[in-house]
């Protein structure tokens, strides 16, 4: 049980601090702010962000949460985890380039308590900042989807 939840919880890290600021940058259409990533590819669909209809201020200022989040959720990372999980997002991206989907095993992290309630503050804390950015039309739209988005990971489990 330990496994599956630290599974999940490194997969909502890892979803949270990598793909959430592509989506962004895919509306405002800038190059990606990491060496070595490129841009998301025209035509490509973003799901909710490309649906909420951000306005640059907006687009900016989730940017700059994301940023403070990944940067917030490194320094909870020892130096060896950070180690294990740059070999981690090293073997995805070549599983992906390969057309193979990745698997998630990130129990190799071995988070401590302390460090396992950090993470989950500073997420909430991000969650609470992009929200406080959208409209309240903004907000009910981005909560149907997650909604959706639980049934569908739901009905494919089944």
């Amino acid at each position: 049980m330990k496994l599956k939840t630290l599974s999940i919880l490194a997969s909502a890290l890892v979803l949270t601090v990598t793909a959430a600021p592509f989506a962004v940058q895919a509306q405002t259409g800038s190059p990606s702010p990491q060496p070595g990533v490129s841009a998301p590819k025209k035509g490509r669909k973003n799901g909710i962000w490309q649906n909420l209809n951000l306005t640059p201020e907006q687009q900016t200022r989730i940017q700059e949460i994301r940023r403070n989040t990944r940067a917030q959720m490194e320094a909870v990372f020892t130096p060896e985890q950070k180690a294990t999980l740059q070999a981690a997002f090293e073997a995805r991206r070549a599983q992906r380039a390969q057309g193979q989907r990745p698997g998630k095993n990130f129990a190799e992290l071995n988070l401590t308590p302390e460090q396992k309630t950090r993470m989950q503050q500073i997420r909430e804390s991000s969650k609470q900042q992009i929200e406080a950015v959208l409209t309240t039309e903004q907000r009910q739209k981005l909560q149907e989807f997650k909604n959706n988005a639980r049934s569908r990971r739901q009905s494919r489990t089944r």
